[in-house]
């Protein structure tokens, strides 16, 4: 990753609005803050939530809280608990992710 025009800066995630996606079931809140090249994410699970959709975007992702299942299109599964993380290029292992418990991530892409 390549990280362009973006400037030294801090972000009081707590001053930014979340957005509220619909996953399948639950819902995901997103804090988002975009510069250059960069999107950074602070997302919010709610207990029950799965992904809508199967992801082919590259990520890197920080499970601050909860637990988070993450699943690969040929058929892997993945759980993450608090200070795991998973990073995936672009084009490469589409993946989708639910959680049972509720999580709070942090997400760069």
């Amino acid at each position: 990753m390549e990280i362009q025009n973006v400037p030294f800066g801090t972000i009081d995630w707590n001053t930014i609005v979340p957005t509220i996606h619909n996953g399948v079931t639950g819902e995901a809140y997103w804090r988002t803050f975009e510069m250059g090249n960069i999107r950074v994410r602070m997302v919010e699970y709610t207990p029950g939530y799965m992904a809508d959709h199967w992801c082919s975007h590259g990520h890197v992702l920080l499970v601050l809280e909860g637990e988070l299942v993450t699943e690969l299109d040929d058929g892997r599964k993945f759980v993450l608990t608090p200070g795991t993380s998973y990073q995936v290029a672009d084009e490469t292992n589409p993946h989708r992710s639910y959680t049972e418990k509720g999580a709070k991530l942090f997400i760069v892409d």
